[in-house]
């Protein structure tokens, strides 16, 4: 049977990077790995992060996960038996971050996937600068990704300090306890660019914990939307700008990621903001595409911040 494993995080935590380096270290002991991530919206902007994996051993397939959650489970569960039939060695899923974990388990369990696939790892990643400043819905979805998890991976180490990390673990149990979840022992709270080959081995078989929590009301992903703005015509300068107008103010809704791609020249660049934190990196060649995350989004002053002009009504 081949094992999927699940890299799992909530909004800006950092699956995409991760996955990356646990993607390469699984590549190089000569594995043939498929790859399934979707994001919370219609556009998937991490998308050309991963495609730098493609190649022999390596297939890299998306899923739309801006439909109902019927529809999605249906299209996750089709897509999951056409992986399942490719010959791959493993698995690996990035899924959004406001993902419902019985999805992961329940689909597993279904025949005939049940014969072909097997629970592999849950690695979840927690932001090590986690911000206290959250709401119930954002804690509901921290808690239970992180209490299905055979290993909880930090990020942001380097960026964090000594009390930061101490109040992002209190943080996340309290979260946990809030849902009477247990959270594991395996804590990873280090740079990752100072991961060993050792590190990546223990994560490979951390194993993962069945669901055993209490599931809240807050926890609907619906609370969540997601935005996306194409070829917006505006230089690196101009989006820095834009994104410290979205997290200034409430105005605009609870906004908690913003992230995309846009040209300089010949260059492509990943742009990613969050509340604490702007970072714009080169990217691969891409799409011209910003996302705007959040709760109670504001549409029209987004729209407004963005473009600069009123959005159409859409007639049907």
């Amino acid at each position: 049977m081949i094992p999927v494993d699940l890299i799992t995080g909530f909004l800006g935590a950092g699956k995409t990077t991760f996955l990356l380096r646990y993607a390469r270290y699984l590549l190089q002991k000569g594995e043939r790995l498929g790859i399934l991530v979707y994001d919370h919206g219609a556009v998937n902007v991490d998308l050309p992060l991963l495609g730098t994996l493609r190649g022999d051993n390596c297939e890299v397939e998306t899923l739309a996960a801006s439909c109902d959650a019927d529809c999605h489970r249906r299209r996750f569960r089709t897509k999951l038996i056409a992986m399942a039939m490719s010959g791959y060695d493993r698995i690996l899923i990035e899924p959004s971050g406001v993902f419902d974990m019985d999805e992961y388990f329940d689909t597993l369990r279904e025949a005939p996937l049940d014969r072909w696939l097997d629970f592999g790892n849950v690695i979840c990643v927690v932001d090590g600068k986690l911000s206290g400043d959250t709401l119930p819905e954002e804690d509901f979805f921290l808690a239970s990704q992180a209490g299905c998890a055979g290993a909880i991976v930090f990020s942001r180490v380097q960026l964090a300090s000594g009390e930061e990390l101490a109040q992002t673990r209190a943080h996340l149990r309290q979260a946990a306890e809030a849902i009477h979840a247990s959270l594991t022992d395996r804590v990873l709270a280090k740079d990752w660019d100072a991961l060993s080959e050792e590190d990546f081995a223990a994560l490979s078989r951390c194993g993962y914990a069945f669901p055993d929590y209490v599931k809240t009301i807050a926890g609907r992903a619906a609370s969540f939307q997601s935005l996306s703005f194409l070829h917006l015509p505006l230089n690196e300068q101009q989006l820095r700008q834009k994104a410290e107008a979205l997290f200034s103010t409430g105005d605009y809704g609870r906004i908690l990621r913003v992230k995309g791609f846009f040209p300089k020249g010949e260059s492509w660049y990943a742009f990613n903001a969050t509340q604490h934190e702007l970072t714009v990196k080169p990217a691969a060649e891409s799409l011209a595409v910003l996302t705007v995350i959040g709760s109670d989004l504001n549409e029209r002053a987004i729209h407004l911040l963005l473009k600069g002009e009123e959005p159409k009504l859409h007639i049907l």
